[in-house]
């Protein structure tokens, strides 16, 4: 168990700091910007729970994906090599939020374009969510190229973006707020009739 008795310690000042195991690293490690964006995610959930109004159901699934998210941090900070104790992010995890995925997108109106974010504070809050932890996992696959990575953590942050996009449309749904498709305005964009107006053809690639 973490036992937290004094915030500032001083061992940051030479530009390093530790790992769960102790390890000294400086602080360009490719890891703690890995886990200091999952952070920011954090930070942005917790941002739904108190300014918004999410609701007992996605109240509950957000406090639960916050604590998913120390476990996470947890793990990219120990090694791999590590032969302690240790947070290990597992195929379960995984499981649970795919299974969120299908529960939450399940009577969502079908998308034939890209969605411009925003609407309810939740779904605002959510998507500010999603964007950190998509770069939180392009920065896990930098780290990983260098460093060994549990795979597992990898493909938990992966779905977890898919999650909390679907999640933001739910809660937009939920307040009664409207979504707002994305239709091309740049000079060259087709502007002609409705029917020719050109559209994605995979729009669940927006959060891929």
């Amino acid at each position: 168990m973490v036992n937290l008795t004094r915030i500032y310690t001083r061992t940051g000042d030479q530009g390093t700091t530790r790992l769960s195991n102790n390890q000294l690293v400086p602080k360009t490690d490719p890891r703690l910007e890995a886990y200091g964006t999952l952070d920011e995610a954090n930070c942005a959930i917790g941002a739904a729970l108190g300014l918004g109004d999410p609701g007992p159901a996605l109240g509950e699934v957000l406090l639960i994906l916050q604590n998913d998210l120390f476990d996470v941090g947890a793990d990219l900070s120990t090694p791999l090599d590590h032969t302690g104790p240790a947070v290990r992010i597992g195929q379960a995890q995984i499981d649970r939020v795919e299974r969120w995925c299908d529960h939450f997108s399940a009577g969502l109106p079908a998308l034939r374009s890209f969605l411009l974010p925003g609407g309810s504070v939740e779904s605002v809050w959510l998507n500010i969510a999603r964007t950190a932890v998509r770069r939180a996992e392009r920065a896990t696959w930098v780290a990983a190229e260098s460093i060994p990575v549990n795979e597992a953590a990898i493909r938990y942050i992966n779905r977890l973006s898919d999650l909390l996009f679907i999640l933001g449309r739910y809660a937009n749904t939920q307040a009664g707020r409207a979504e707002t498709l994305w239709t091309p305005t740049a000079p060259d964009s087709p502007t002609g009739c409705e029917e020719d107006r050109w559209v994605p053809t995979t729009p669940e690639s927006q959060d891929q």
